[in-house]
């Protein structure tokens, strides 16, 4: 395994991390304990998680994530200090698919909102703090999952950025949390926050969780410098594009079992020039030798504004294929290839 350091704190992650949105849905209690087992095993410090998890999400089955992973710590105490484990605040209700059953539509980033959000997920966790607490999407409308253009909304009300960074600072301060970080957030957020944090002498946001992967490189136009001049290491999701990276939806194969096949909600990566770009990619890898899913995980991987690269699986083999391409590495040939396709097709599932 290899490790990163997760923005300008002395903490180590790896660079595969665990997520975990799929556990109480579409994998039990016990597929969960053995995933965790099998992936620290294998080096993986971090797990990632939301009070909001599984997904899709349901008032059925809302934190259910969180209770595995913390049944899992309630029978492994010693090994809570190997982990960097990392939770997200589900955001308000402004767009369609936002769950409103989390503290009703006006959950938002105030403290007593903060507050309850936090204290449930550590009571769900069976721990006393978490390592890294996030705000899963912005307090505010704007281009969050998959919205191609800015909204140009007027949000009757949204919690001003300070408000919500002295909340987390307060957090911080009591030990709940060690460090903090945003998510499916835009540039001009990540300077709101770094700006907040220096001139009222908070903490630094140390993370942005954004989706990355070969048909979404949004990441890089405006965000990767960030990284590179102020250090905001990116967590990247849906590095597979939901499966669809993997090649097994290939020529209109549905799964039994598989996400694309039981919920109509993942229309994210289904678009024709979305599928016909990652046809592409699939072709490319095998062109290589490679599998599709480990070349496109390779490809995050080999990203220097990258810190963790957050996988998921359903099944033990997808666990141990993903974490195997941390072993890949693709040459600088391949990568020419690589973007010569992005070039062809940018972004065409942002």
């Amino acid at each position: 395994m290899e490790y990163r350091t997760l923005g300008d704190t002395n903490v180590k992650v790896s660079l595969i991390g665990l997520g975990t949105m799929t556990w109480g849905e579409q994998n039990t209690e016990q597929d969960a304990h053995e995933q965790i087992d099998y992936a620290l095993d294998q080096g993986v410090t971090l797990i990632d998680a939301a009070e909001m998890y599984p997904v899709p999400p349901r008032p059925e089955t809302q934190g259910q994530t969180e209770r595995f992973i913390g049944t899992w710590l309630a029978q492994h105490r010693a090994r809570r200090e190997n982990i960097v484990l990392a939770t997200k605040m589900a955001g308000p209700a402004r767009q369609p698919h936002n769950p409103r059953h989390i503290r009703g539509e006006g959950n938002q980033f105030d403290r007593k909102n903060l507050t309850e959000a936090l204290d449930g997920s550590l009571q769900r966790l069976q721990t006393d703090y978490v390592d890294l607490y996030q705000l899963h999407w912005p307090d505010r409308s704007t281009m969050t999952f998959g919205r191609p253009n800015y909204p140009w909304i007027d949000d009757a009300y949204t919690v001003p950025i300070e408000e919500t960074l002295a909340v987390l600072a307060d957090f911080v301060k009591a030990g709940k949390v060690r460090h903090i970080g945003v998510s499916n957030e835009t540039p001009w957020g990540v300077a709101q926050f770094l700006r907040a944090a220096e001139k009222l002498g908070l903490p630094r946001i140390v993370s942005i969780q954004n989706p990355y992967s070969l048909v979404n490189r949004t990441f890089e136009g405006g965000l990767s410098e960030f990284t590179h001049r102020d250090g905001i290491g990116l967590l990247a999701y849906s590095p597979l594009a939901f499966g669809w990276l993997s090649g097994k939806y290939e020529g209109g194969a549905r799964p039994e079992g598989a996400r694309i096949t039981k919920f109509e909600r993942f229309q994210r990566y289904s678009k024709p020039h979305a599928i016909a770009a990652t046809s592409r990619y699939v072709a490319l890898a095998k062109e290589h030798g490679l599998s599709p899913a480990q070349f496109a995980l390779a490809f995050v991987n080999s990203r220097p504004f990258v810190t963790s690269n957050l996988i998921g699986a359903t099944s033990m083999a997808q666990l141990k294929e993903n974490i195997g391409s941390v072993d890949v590495k693709l040459s600088a040939d391949v990568l020419a290839q690589i973007d010569a396709l992005h070039e062809l097709q940018p972004n065409p599932a942002p």
